[in-house]
């Protein structure tokens, strides 16, 4: 293997044997390689991570472990995390996704966590595609097959479509987990003369190079390989979640990291990096399904595996454990103090190089240059108006992007640990926090088509976006996590986009005092074909600190009031009315969203609070997002089954089907309207409605039958 088979470039190459004072051999070249690719290093972002806000007042633990933890109060932690997995999943969407799910498991079990719920954000092509729809349902099946089978529920996620995403979905997969604070494992505190030792399946050649195969384009010769696609078993899964978190209440474990990208290689060389110490891994010790040559041992990316760190005394008794279970256990490796990555084979050292060399990878500044045409994308569209306002809501509420997405969801077991809170299709996620009456609330986000005409205003809005929708639940946002999905970054254009777009993302969460706590960034998300829109999502945690305080909605009743909390108008820039009802052709996001205004953010959320804390006011509410006040509005009458009467002072158009700002629906009865308004002293609110009859009505401009709505909503296959 030459280095630039390795992945190396030239340079780095050069860089490789100045640091060794020699070249590498073909091993150490090859482990160099995977340990200096983009997913393994972040090479290529690593200066813009640095921008993202890493304090907090609930924060544990922030970037640097194998997912964030914040505190959820009664002595537990949260650990929660986002992952990719779209390269796999676009060349064997079922396994892909599968072991996605298990991948992510197995971080939040890295730190002492019990997996308690997962999510998953999904990015398809249109579903009048037929290869977009064998992607999609192939994805959506390895979803639920894992995560049923494996007994941690899924409880929402977000899909989003777009021609862009024909032939490279985007799997994002997300989990949590509760853990005592005092029980937190880390990957730092490996010491000299501890064991190191490979619990759970066997090594087999599964997901060799996976880590290379997911730092370059997708194309047609690499789309044909499945050899870097991992295999997954849900089953041997569960039993390593068990065996594992009794290792840990027994005390016989010092560490512990799961092994994903890169398998062997990246565990061992992340714990010893991070520890400050070197470490020694025997090839003949390490359990295999099949004869495999060391590069491929050490880059295999075998599923169901994770690598502990004991003391020698306590091998006896991780073994009898492992063997109750019926799983996998071998010593591989010493820790030693001499900051060597050492692999010996037959008593001979076959790779010798220093840890550091593996986890500093040198990093790369692209050049970046504004997308050609950018300030085109920008500009709204003038003289947008609606020929029939009562037809565009039928097709924003009936389309894949408003319509119900029951036909996904109810393929997974939402229930199972008895946690679920608020189960799929509710705007937040929330779970019941162990020993506790509060909940934890999620709140998932992506706006590619606002990333794309402003990467820094719409990177703004998916992030003010999450915190509204929790602070509207009776959520205080304690933290988030992302997954930065874009191109090539070696492209100056793409560059320049990610680079807006971190920056939007930071400057909302320094605002709001929500930390970043863990993450992942995916590139090279392309195909001969195209590049995918700048995608990034995040999952923004709160605490609400007693479920009776929880705000949901789709519970309008006769005769209530309804309200609008923040400004009047948004932005029709790149809002589903523009793309879908302005310009139904082409379908292309024209226009920025609405500028991004922190002190009415603010204000937004600790009114928001407010509100939800007053238990004796009923309350149905619903922040104005997606399609606008118009949409809002549609699903409190479709969940409700009421019709409303809705009277707006300016022009009923823009109001409607605008996006963007802190805006939310109330409905509240009239008995409580005063107690309701002073809440919101100081901030504008207006009423703006009434709940009755069988129609929603906008006076002077629509009326549409509820049942006409429920039928669209419902209707749509997705």
């Amino acid at each position: 293997m030459n280095y630039r088979d390795a992945g190396l470039s030239d340079a780095e190459y050069a860089k490789v044997n100045d640091i060794l004072g020699r070249e590498p051999n073909e091993l150490e070249t090859a482990l160099i390689g995977v340990m200096w690719s983009e997913h393994c290093s972040y090479k290529s972002t690593r200066r813009l991570l640095s921008k993202f806000p890493q304090t907090g007042k609930y924060l544990v633990q922030g970037p640097g472990e194998n997912a964030g933890v914040v505190d959820c109060r009664s002595g537990w932690g949260l650990a929660f995390k986002v992952e990719s997995h779209n390269h796999p999943s676009a060349v064997a969407p079922y396994q892909g996704a599968a072991t996605g799910v298990g991948g992510i498991i197995r971080d939040i079990l890295a730190m002492g966590a019990r997996p308690a719920a997962s999510m998953d954000g999904l990015f398809f092509g249109m579903p009048d595609s037929g290869k977009s729809r064998v992607l999609a349902e192939g994805i959506v099946d390895g979803i639920a097959g894992y995560g049923n089978a494996v007994g941690v529920p899924t409880i929402g996620g977000k899909t989003f479509y777009d021609p862009c995403f024909e032939g490279n979905p985007l799997v994002n997969a997300f989990n949590c987990g509760f853990v005592r604070l005092d029980k937190i494992v880390s990957s730092k505190t490996a010491r000299p003369g501890d064991m190191a030792v490979l619990l759970g399946s066997k090594t087999g050649r599964d997901g060799i190079a996976g880590a290379s195969f997911a730092s370059r384009e997708l194309n047609e010769e690499n789309r044909g390989s499945r050899g870097h696609i991992q295999i997954g078993d849900p089953f041997e899964e569960k039993l390593l979640i068990e065996c594992c978190l009794d290792l840990l209440d027994q005390g016989l474990i010092v560490s512990m990291q799961d092994m994903g990208a890169a398998g062997i290689l990246s565990s061992s060389s992340e714990i010893a990096h991070k520890s400050g110490t070197g470490i020694e891994i025997f090839c003949e010790r390490i359990p295999l399904r099949e004869e495999m040559e060391p590069w491929e041992i050490f880059l295999s990316e075998s599923q169901e595996r994770m690598l502990l760190i004991l003391s020698e005394d306590k091998l006896g008794a991780v073994r009898d454990l492992a063997r109750h279970y019926g799983l996998e256990c071998a010593a591989v490796g010493t820790i030693t103090d001499d900051g060597r990555y050492r692999v010996v084979r037959d008593g001979v050292a076959i790779a010798d190089i220093p840890v550091s060399v593996l986890g500093d990878a040198p990093p790369v500044d692209w050049p970046e240059t504004p997308p050609a045409g950018m300030a085109e994308r920008r500009e709204v569209p003038k003289g947008m108006k609606s020929a029939d306002p009562a037809a565009d809501l039928i097709k924003l509420i009936g389309s894949v992007y408003g319509a119900c997405r029951e036909e996904i969801w109810r393929q997974y077991d939402c229930q199972v640990q008895l946690r679920t809170a608020a189960e799929p299709g509710a705007p937040v996620s929330a779970l019941r926090i162990p020993d506790s009456d509060s909940l934890v609330a999620f709140a998932m986000e992506a706006e590619p088509w606002k990333c794309h005409t402003d990467p820094k205003l719409g990177a703004m809005e998916t992030m003010a976006q999450s915190i509204r929708t929790l602070a509207l639940c009776g959520a205080e946002a304690i933290g988030m996590t992302n997954c930065l999905n874009f191109p090539s970054p070696e492209n100056p254009e793409h560059y320049y986009v990610l680079s807006r777009c971190v920056e939007g993302l930071a400057a909302v969460c320094r605002d709001m005092d929500c930390p970043v706590v863990s993450g992942n960034v995916s590139l090279y998300n392309e195909t001969p074909r195209g590049a995918v829109y700048p995608s990034p999502l995040v999952v923004t945690a709160g605490i609400v600190p007693h479920y009776i305080y929880f705000v949901s909605g789709g519970h309008a009743r006769e005769g209530d009031l309804i309200f609008l909390a923040g400004p009047a108008v948004g932005s029709l820039g790149s809002s589903r009315w523009q793309v879908l009802c302005s310009d139904p052709e082409r379908m292309t996001p024209r226009g920025a969203t609405l500028r991004y205004d922190a002190e009415a953010e603010i204000a937004f959320a600790a009114h928001a609070l407010l509100t939800s804390k007053k238990a004796d006011i009923k309350k149905s509410a619903r922040v104005v997002a997606g399609g606008g006040l118009s949409v809002a509005l549609a699903k409190e009458a479709i969940l409700s089954g009421q019709g409303m009467t809705i009277e707006l002072e300016r022009d009923p158009f823009a109001a409607m089907f605008s996006e963007g700002g802190p805006r939310a629906v109330y409905i509240i009865p009239p008995a409580a309207a005063d107690k309701f308004l002073a809440c919101w002293e100081g901030f504008p609110v207006a009423r703006i409605g009434q709940v009755g009859g069988k129609s929603l009505v906008v006076k002077d401009f629509m009326e549409v039958p509820v049942g006409v709505l429920q039928s669209a909503f419902y209707g749509t296959k997705v």
